[in-house]
């Protein structure tokens, strides 16, 4: 380990870790920031520190990206939910249905849309099929993971360790189906697991579990005609500012005004709808010129009204309101819309709406003006947007953008192209045909993935320059006595645990130059190892943070944590014995000499 180089890397990639682990830093600030220290400090050039922008694996993710957009924006997803969901008759069969089309559809697509996409399909299906849908989302996520471990192109993880491995040894590096002869019987295995286990295992949550009765949260009440309220604004009639409720929206003369502003003025009959703590009904009722609405039948806001859409959105981890209250975020300034409940672990959060302190996966329900739509195409504070009236699918275009598609995995399978060349290519057309818009490729592109991803690569070099990849590796191949199957045994075991804890990217590219160390300094094929990192940072299912998926599912399916450790923890056990056992058997660990 050379000096002060290396301790200050090692120290550093033990501060990023714990940073991620325990902080609520987002990713791409703390990977940015151990860039810069290192560049600043010379242990890095600068051409080094910013290699990752140039990786041939992270272009080609971004690539990736926009195709699965095009699959998304025509409507080819709607395709595999028309065919193949039907009407099974058990909850494993409904799981099988729901689940084998998503592992073929990420071998080849980032997961992301996938599941995106599925989701408001799944949860209308299972309503159909009379199926609790907590039964089919947590299996939708995993199989969308296992999917992404069969191509190269399936996850981003793959493309991200594929472009590291040829640039650090200099070889070929990996070709489209090169993981498929170890994925697939791992991913068979992981199925035949997940149909078995799953249906019994997991929790049977009502539907409408969360949000189901708009008048355990909402409360209505009316201007007094002629009192002491009438034409003055919300602001003047001490309205704005109330403890424990928020008012919603205004319904006059048949209209409403939604996200109300402060300065609106406020006339007799007005009725006016407030979400919070719905016990504050009586503190509202004291004020002068506030009185009971006459309307009890059917609550305002359970109507259909063209002024507003009623939403559930879930928080995404790189949302600016982590952290904050809903008052403190400012949330209705914003982003023009108004939470009229929040619900985390698969219940609703009661009490004061306003000091509720948001989290990344937990679910909102929104009273938000139609506007609200369009401006969620440009930003990832949320994860999902159900029921949204999002760009019209291109249905016309389906299956061109299957063919497309198909062109991307042609070229690449059979070597016409590298993966590089024809996922640019693949992208390209996508947007020149029309299968997607320029908006939604724009939109596909997640910068704060890229920018995590890139300057992880940062990191990475750091540890194999300074010779603290060999350092450590010295010492692992000493702990395992040069045992090629404890090696590989730890080594999946090392990156899955740091993929349950950090991001699977960060995780796959800090480890990839000390498992090239530990294979050099064991004389071990290289190979088999790089496989077993690849699937073992991409295999997260532990916990709803492990990965982006079981995230997007958290708060739809209206899950506890402990309902992921229940079923990711023996998920994670079968999918890593299951692993390592194939690696065993079709790979020789030992480098033969001829």
């Amino acid at each position: 380990m050379d000096g002060w180089q290396g301790l200050f890397s090692l120290v550093l990639t033990a501060a990023v870790l714990l940073l991620l682990f325990f902080t609520r830093l987002a990713p791409h600030l703390v990977m940015m920031s151990a860039l810069t220290l290192l560049s600043v400090t010379g242990i890095l050039t600068s051409a080094e520190a910013l290699s990752g922008f140039s990786n041939a694996g992270l272009i080609t993710v971004a690539a990736m990206f926009v195709v699965a957009a095009g699959i998304h924006g025509s409507g080819g997803v709607d395709l595999i939910i028309k065919h193949l969901l039907g009407r099974p008759a058990t909850i494993r069969k409904a799981q099988i249905r729901a689940t084998a089309p998503v592992v073929a559809l990420s071998a080849f697509l980032n997961n992301t849309p996938v599941v995106a996409t599925m989701i408001p399909a799944i949860n209308a299906w299972a309503k159909q099929i009379d199926i609790p849908v907590s039964k089919l989302l947590i299996p939708l996520s995993y199989a969308a993971i296992l999917g992404g471990t069969l191509t190269m192109i399936g996850t981003s993880t793959n493309l991200i360790v594929n472009g590291q491995y040829q640039a650090m040894t200099g070889s070929e590096g990996f070709s489209l189906f090169s993981i498929t002869k170890i994925a697939l019987p791992v991913v068979i295995t992981g199925c035949l697991f997940m149909w078995w286990w799953f249906p019994k295992a997991l929790p049977a949550y009502g539907s409408e579990k969360r949000f189901g009765n708009l008048r355990e949260f909402t409360l209505e009440v009316a201007v007094a005609h002629d009192g002491a309220l009438v034409g003055k604004t919300v602001e003047q009639a001490g309205l704005r500012h109330l403890k424990r409720i928020y008012l919603v929206e205004i319904e006059r003369d048949g209209s409403i005004v939604t996200a109300v502003p402060s300065e609106e003025k406020l006339l007799g009959g007005d009725r006016l709808v407030f979400a919070g703590d719905t016990e504050a009904i009586s503190d509202l009722l004291r004020i002068n010129g506030i009185v009971p609405s006459t309307e009890e039948e059917r609550p305002l806001i359970a109507e259909n009204r063209a002024e507003r859409r009623l939403v559930e959105a879930v928080i995404s981890p790189h949302s600016d309101c982590i952290g904050q209250t809903i008052r403190d975020s400012e949330f209705r300034n914003r982003y023009g819309a108004v939470v009229l409940a929040v619900a985390r672990d698969g219940d609703r959060v009661p009490g004061n709406l306003g000091s509720i302190r948001l989290m990344a996966g937990d679910t909102l329900l929104l009273e938000a003006r139609p506007a609200f739509v369009t401006r969620q195409r440009y930003n990832k504070d949320f994860l999902l947007i159900n029921d949204l009236e999002t760009e019209s699918p291109r249905h016309e275009r389906a299956y061109l953008s299957w063919a497309i598609l198909g062109v991307v995995v042609g070229l690449a399978t059979f070597d016409v192209l590298s993966m590089l060349n024809a996922a640019l290519i693949g992208a390209a057309a996508m947007v020149l045909t029309g299968c997607c818009s320029i908006n939604q490729a724009h939109k596909s592109l997640d910068i704060t993935v890229i920018l995590t991803i890139a300057a992880s690569f940062a990191l990475g070099m750091a540890l194999a320059k300074t010779g603290v990849a060999e350092f450590i590796a010295v010492h692992v191949v000493e702990l395992s006595g040069g045992d090629a199957l404890l090696i590989l045994i730890l080594t999946y075991l090392c990156v899955s645990v740091l993929t349950e804890l950090i991001t699977n990217n960060a995780a796959a590219i800090i480890m990839l130059p000390i498992v090239l160390q530990i294979t050099g300094a064991a004389g071990l094929n290289a190979e088999p190892y790089i496989m077993a990192l690849m699937i073992g940072a991409s295999a997260s299912f532990a916990t709803p943070l492990g990965y982006q998926t079981n995230l997007m599912v958290y708060g739809p399916g209206g899950y506890k944590f402990s309902d992921f450790v229940k079923v990711g923890v023996p998920m994670n056990i079968i999918v890593a014995g299951a692993t390592v056992f194939v690696i065993w058997l079709l790979y020789p660990l030992q480098v033969t000499t001829s």
